[in-house]
């Protein structure tokens, strides 16, 4: 591959910021700027997301026209239908990457992918459909197998479990980045600072949830596990924070969550706080980390709490054993009973050198997801395939 050539990372943009977004950021940032330019492009308002790629300093485009196509639920004013897509938007688009003399398309979440797949096909780019997903998506069991030039998942668990065509070739495991060697907040001054922000007494036991609130991820089991760790610990102050916002607009998965800790007793030790940025204070104030999650091909907050030294207990499933052994770097548990987080959380709270051990442990060999080796294997994709000649007439860019 010869000379610099443009990649074109699309987003919607707007408040809601999630691990995607900050994995790609942690890329983009980190891009060899003699071979590679990245561009940035975000449907509709910035908002919250537009902040944090200029945190990250970079710079972003907003396009607001033509309308892109969103799921039915959650259709805005500005979204279009899929007839419309296809009659206006599709075309749009095509041009909007041949203007930008585009070379390569690298899409993040589903709306993008569903959005910009085809009229990289049809514009000559090649595509990398970068999977966060669970593996029986549709998107990339039918769409990505026809489409994309890549596709990159985040864990083995993530490999599309039905593609339409095979996709052994073009299919890779790309752990997301981290930055393994960001400071730590010192866990005595977050400790006090979560306590004073949510009222707890010295001596509560803080065990905390950060993520979006969703179906996938399960904010509502992680209330019955609060539930479960008061009935199984009473001699200790249980407090459960939940960090984190609905994907959606609207989606009263918040105030669901708040019920259902009324409705069990719980509601003054469950505290819901929202977004909170920077996230790495609260996280290092807390005694242990509760991932209640199903299908999560690979959650941030798993490496990041190992990296902060905090003691992380997950469920056996998804992608959490990829990242975890079970008794040695952390605790996976039943998925399906709230009571299994009890063993491990008391284990930890009755053992100072079991917890010492566990985020010992947890933190060495880090550097497997760091974001140096994760940018290193993505730009090997990058120019492998723009090694390759495209193929359509006027947009054969190779060396």
């Amino acid at each position: 591959m010869t000379g610099v050539r443009t990649i074109l990372f699309p987003f919607v943009g707007g408040d809601v910021v999630g691990g995607s977004h900050l994995s790609a950021l942690k890329l983009i940032a980190a891009l060899d700027p003699d071979r590679f330019r990245p561009r940035i492009v975000l449907h509709g308002a910035g908002g919250h997301l537009a902040r944090l790629i200029e945190d990250h300093g970079l710079t972003w485009d907003r396009l607001d026209q033509p309308g892109i196509t969103a799921p039915r639920y959650s259709r805005g004013s500005g979204d279009v239908s899929v007839v419309r897509y296809l009659l206006s938007t599709l075309g749009a688009l095509r041009r909007r990457l041949v203007l930008w003399n585009i070379d390569l398309v690298h899409t993040n979440d589903g709306r993008m992918h569903a959005n910009w797949a085809l009229p990289a096909r049809l514009a000559g780019c090649r595509m990398v459909w970068h999977h966060r997903q669970d593996p029986g998506a549709v998107g990339v069991n039918w769409i990505a197998p026809l489409l994309a030039d890549r596709i990159i998942g985040v864990s083995r668990f993530s490999c599309p479990s039905r593609p339409v065509l095979p996709i052994d070739d073009r299919f890779a495991v790309i752990h997301s980045p981290f930055d393994v060697t960001a400071p730590r907040p010192d866990p005595a001054t977050s400790a006090a600072m979560i306590r004073e922000a949510i009222g707890a007494p010295l001596g509560a036991v803080i065990v905390g949830y950060i993520g979006a609130l969703n179906g996938r991820k399960r904010p509502d089991h992680f209330v019955r596990v609060i539930a479960a760790l008061r009935r199984g610990l009473p001699g200790h102050d249980i407090h459960g924070m939940i960090l984190g916002q609905p994907e959606r607009a609207g989606d009263p998965v918040a105030a669901t969550c708040a019920a259902l800790a009324a409705e069990l007793g719980i509601a003054d030790r469950v505290h819901l706080l929202g977004h909170l940025s920077p996230v790495e204070p609260w996280l290092t104030g807390m005694d242990a980390l509760l991932v209640t999650a199903l299908h999560e091909p690979f959650g941030r907050t798993v490496i990041e709490a190992m990296h902060l030294g905090v003691p992380v207990v997950a469920t056996d499933h998804g992608g959490n054993p990829e990242a975890i052994s079970d008794g040695a770097t952390g605790f996976l548990v039943d998925p399906g009973d709230p009571a299994a987080f009890v063993l491990p959380v008391r284990r930890l709270l009755d053992s100072p050198d079991l917890r010492r051990r566990i985020t010992h442990d947890a933190a060495r060999g880090l550097d497997r997801f760091g974001t140096a080796a994760h940018v290193r294997k993505v730009q090997a994709i990058y120019a492998d395939l723009l090694d390759r000649p495209t193929g359509v007439p006027g947009r054969t860019r190779h060396a």
